[in-house]
């Protein structure tokens, strides 16, 4: 008995593999009647050994209650059966992407250069003569006789709205007002293998808003050229021009002085107020009226500054105009009426605490004097101010908090200082302009040639001293100094001595 039970244990895979299959014979009739029908095998004395264990185990199945177990649910079976796939990247080189791109025309290719400096408008919107953008567009023709049938170009100025009226609609979104086209070509024309360069010009009007990013709007001026050949796809052109206002840097800072009653403190800023978005600034702070003595308590009290934090503040308001879908209908006419929602937005670009760096002076006419250091830095990614038709404005402000602490001191012992607990906020307001760098450039009506219409003063007007009815006088007298010269010559000719064949002298002379 004790060499079956280690042939048992020393049994190959096989064997569990019969006991499986015997369990599941005994389990399922059809098994077993399939097993009656097959040939009888000769048993060992290890088979039987199997048999009597798939025995014991096909009682404890049969003694224990059938447990149904959970089925998993069905996207766990779609998962399961879908990692089965097999994947040929081979055939998915043809990606969505690339299927969405239009091939291009293997004849022409479409190019542009602009020919113009930067589209910077200078001065104030309401003072500004805009900017004027010209260039040229390169048509390629790789291939004689190609045959065109039309060539547009058009600008347009694009406003995305990034909070809209009505959320994920397209119109709300995004609103074009088309500035200029340009109508290259009208009529079937065949052009030969070479590059055909076609010249545009736009002025920009001085009011129109100039190219920004901001988290509620995005403005932008898109230039599209299009180009319908007889044979090939359709060419395209689609460009951005990037178009700046700079706004004059005045020669001396701001100075601004402002009082905090019921204390003497008076805050005297020197400042500028035009500054650029990637560029660094200073601004001179001066506190005065911080010493106030009491001749009758005979004390003085300070106010000494504690802390001092600036940032510089960019306000950003917008009107979300309504589409035709979305917009409220006339109860009268039932068309749809102009409505849109009005959107702001407060950011800090940057900003500082400190609480040192200044210079305290306690005398009697003391005072507290710092310079601060007010960087732009790429990361703050400000946004130029802004103010145009539609409603859109862009605005910054520097703000400047200090705290101050009121404190007593005997006349006679100044340095024994006891705080009186007393503490106070000064804040302060200033406006300030962000625009771009004017560079090299100067506006266009500067660069062009004087036009006498268009300079003053006019040019000086020419007048005549002869009267008009002398003219015919001077005339006909002309008339008769000739008539009388005329006449004079034949007399002349006739006394005029004739030389003889023998006088020499005559041919002489000459």
């Amino acid at each position: 008995m004790p060499h079956r039970v280690v042939d048992f244990f020393r049994s190959s895979n096989d064997s569990i593999h019969n006991i499986k299959a015997s369990v599941q014979r005994r389990s399922n009739p059809s098994s077993r009647s399939a097993s009656r029908e097959r040939p009888t095998r000769h048993s060992s004395p290890a088979s039987s050994v199997f048999e009597a264990a798939a025995d014991h185990l096909q009682s404890q199945i049969c003694t224990t209650p059938p447990v149904k177990m959970a089925e998993p649910p069905k996207e766990k079976q779609k998962d399961a059966h879908s990692h089965h796939r097999l994947s040929f990247p081979s055939l998915h080189l043809g990606g969505s992407k690339s299927s969405k791109e239009q091939p291009g025309n293997p004849y022409a290719s479409l190019d542009w250069k602009i020919e113009s400096p930067p589209a910077v408008m200078h001065g104030e919107p309401e003072n500004s003569t805009g900017a004027l953008v010209s260039g040229q567009l390169l048509l390629d023709v790789k291939e004689d006789d190609f045959e065109v049938e039309n060539f547009d170009a058009k600008l347009e100025i694009h406003v995305i709205h990034k909070r809209p009226y009505t959320s994920h609609c397209h119109n709300c979104s995004n609103q074009t007002t088309e500035l200029k086209t340009w109508t290259l070509l009208s009529e079937p024309t065949i052009l030969s293998k070479r590059i055909h360069e076609f010249p545009f010009s736009v002025l920009l009007d001085g009011h129109l808003p100039a190219s920004t990013n901001n988290p509620l709007i995005a403005i932008r001026y898109d230039f599209s050229a299009e180009v319908t050949p007889k044979i090939g796809p359709v060419i395209k052109l689609a460009k951005n021009i990037d178009v700046k206002r700079s706004v004059q840097v005045p020669e001396l800072p701001h100075h601004s002085i402002r009082i905090f009653p019921p204390t003497n403190i008076a805050a005297s800023v020197h400042f500028s107020q035009v500054m650029h978005p990637i560029s660094t600034n200073t601004f001179n702070l001066r506190l005065d009226g911080i010493v106030k003595h009491n001749v009758d308590a005979k004390s003085v009290e300070y106010w000494k500054l504690k802390r001092l934090s600036w940032k510089l503040e960019e306000n950003m308001v917008t009107v979300a105009p309504a589409c035709e879908k979305h917009s409220p209908k006339d109860p009268e006419t039932g068309l749809p009426t102009k409505k849109g929602l009005k959107r702001t937005d407060v950011r800090t670009i940057v900003q500082a605490d400190m609480h040192s760096g200044w210079k305290s002076d306690y005398s009697p006419s003391g005072s507290i004097e710092m310079e601060i250091q007010c960087a732009l830095p790429p990361t703050a990614m400000a946004a130029c101010d802004l103010k145009s038709e539609d409603g859109t404005e862009v605005t910054h402000q520097l703000v400047v908090e200090m705290v101050v602490v009121q404190e007593y001191a005997p006349t006679a012992h100044p340095k024994h200082i006891t705080p009186t607990g007393v503490a106070r906020i000064l804040r302060m307001h200033f406006g300030v302009v962000i625009t771009e760098r004017a560079g090299l450039g100067v506006s266009w009506d500067n660069e062009a040639p004087p036009i006498y219409q268009d300079v003053p003063p006019s040019p000086p007007a020419y007048t005549c001293d002869i009267p008009y009815e002398s003219v015919d006088d001077l005339s006909l007298s002309r008339r008769s100094q000739d008539r009388r010269r005329r006449q004079r010559e034949p007399t002349r000719a006739r006394n005029r001595k004739r030389p003889t064949d023998g006088d020499t002298n005559w041919y002489n002379g000459f």
